[in-house]
């Protein structure tokens, strides 16, 4: 069973940035598509960001409007997300997950999921 241990939540003003980390230690992240969502307070779990290596895959909502992008580093089995001029409508929690293959956006394609962390941003 594969494990996401997330990291960089936290509080932001509107404008700044920040990044997410997501780790699968022992597995290389390179081999699975890994995907981003969030979910807003009293909202569903939405789809923002996939990405796969094997296939040179990465892919974003819509809505992000361009302001963040996905990484990943198979050194570090690690997936990143950059968040960058926040605003206020994007306080969530950020969740990370794995699944057999980008694009994917239904919840139901992913097998694992990170712990999920809080980003807060003030506006």
């Amino acid at each position: 069973e594969m494990q996401l241990v997330q990291s960089g939540g936290g509080l932001v003003q509107a404008g700044g940035s920040r990044r997410r980390s997501c780790a699968a230690p022992g597995f290389i992240v390179g081999n699975y598509g890994i995907g981003w969502f969030l979910q807003a307070p009293g909202k569903e779990r939405l789809a923002i960001s996939c990405i796969e290596r094997a296939d040179d895959i990465t892919v974003y909502a819509d809505f992000l409007k361009g302001r963040f992008t996905i990484t990943s580093d198979n050194a570090k089995n690690a997936v990143y997300l950059q968040m960058t001029n926040l605003e206020p409508e994007d306080t969530a929690v950020y969740y990370c997950a794995v699944t057999g293959w980008c694009p994917q956006k239904a919840t139901v394609a992913f097998d694992y999921w990170g712990q999920g962390t809080q980003v807060t941003v003030s506006s």
